[in-house]
């Protein structure tokens, strides 16, 4: 059964006013698919921030939406729409700074009586989780979401329904394999200082590790085999799988037929069988936000267990093992 929401709630949702969205961080690599989810589901872009003024992007999009480089005359215009007549404040803001200011960025959006959409992660430490879940009660103005797009996907759907549904004869072997090469600027960004990005594990892991935990359930053991600025791979052991994982963003641990322009690598296999997901990736921040408009968003008590795992993963000693470890490590010195 997909959780898909029907077609009638879209229809519903789109006949009425649109909502005024701000955007953070709209020169980023991830914002081009927030401005086409605030596009697609019948909204409006009022007002962007980005300390770089690179942002051509927005005469696709919104051409019409005040832009700043500064925070300070941001939040002013902010709070200024917010006093004015019913109907100009801002009811959404969405997300995309880099990852250390997110916490930082989902209380501006609380206090200024509107709505967070952040992107993952939604925070880089665990305990800022709790520290957000107060304001948000306390201020009890608006509500914080996430973007957890795999749990979107329709292939991803169906396999939690089929794992869901299954008797459990056995714990599913999975390995997991993600490379998206990135070049020398990902180490001198704020990407690769794990103060502001949480590393790579974070960084390029975080949704994969949120999207097993979602179908397979609770992590009860884990063991980190290598982590470095650019790789990292270990084992968790989950309610309903055990998981070799190796994720990586140096060009070398690509496979041969991938090395040709750089082509990412992503391989998903359950008891030896390879599950094929690499389609459908085009819509799914769409989706999120089509959920999250009818307040059917993910929350903040959805991300912690992958929040937590990351984090812990991110901070552990690696140990040498033999039994366990994920085939692409063999080669990694």
């Amino acid at each position: 059964m997909s959780s898909l929401l029907p077609l009638c709630y879209y229809v519903h949702m789109e006949s009425e006013i649109p909502k005024n969205f701000a955007l953070i961080g709209v020169g980023g690599y991830i914002a081009p698919r927030h401005l086409q989810a605030i596009k697609d589901t019948g909204n409006k872009l009022v007002a962007a921030l980005d300390p770089k003024d690179s942002v051509g992007i927005l005469d696709r999009y919104f051409p019409e939406a005040s832009f700043f480089t500064e925070f300070e005359r941001f939040e002013r215009h902010i709070e200024k729409l917010r006093r004015q007549a019913s109907g100009e404040e801002i009811h959404y803001i969405s997300i995309c700074s880099p990852n250390y200011l997110h916490d930082s960025h989902i209380r501006f959006a609380l206090r200024m009586g509107a709505n967070a959409i952040c992107e993952k992660p939604l925070v880089i430490k665990p305990w800022n989780l709790d520290a957000l879940s107060d304001l948000e009660h306390e201020l009890n103005k608006g509500k914080i979401n996430t973007v957890l797009q795999l749990r979107t996907h329709q292939t991803i759907i169906d396999l939690k329904n089929k794992i869901d549904t299954e008797p459990m004869h056995h714990k599913y072997d999975i390995d997991l394999t993600y490379i998206t090469p990135r070049g020398k600027w990902y180490g001198v960004s704020w990407k690769g200082d794990y103060e502001k990005s949480g590393g790579v594990t974070m960084n390029i892991g975080i949704h994969f590790f949120d999207m097993l935990i979602w179908i397979f359930g609770k992590p009860q053991f884990y063991q980190v085999h290598h982590i470095s600025d650019t790789k990292a791979g270990g084992f968790i052991e989950l309610e309903k799988a055990r998981v070799r994982w190796f994720l990586s963003v140096d060009k070398n641990d690509l496979p041969n037929q991938n090395q040709e322009g750089n082509k990412a690598f992503r391989l998903l296999t359950i008891d030896g069988r390879e599950f094929e997901f690499s389609e459908g990736f085009t819509d799914l921040h769409t989706e999120v936000y089509k959920r999250t408009l009818l307040g059917e968003g993910f929350k903040i008590e959805d991300v912690k267990p992958s929040i937590k795992l990351v984090y812990d993963i991110s901070n552990s000693f690696p140990i040498s093992t033999d039994s366990l470890l994920h085939p692409f490590l063999h080669n990694v010195k």
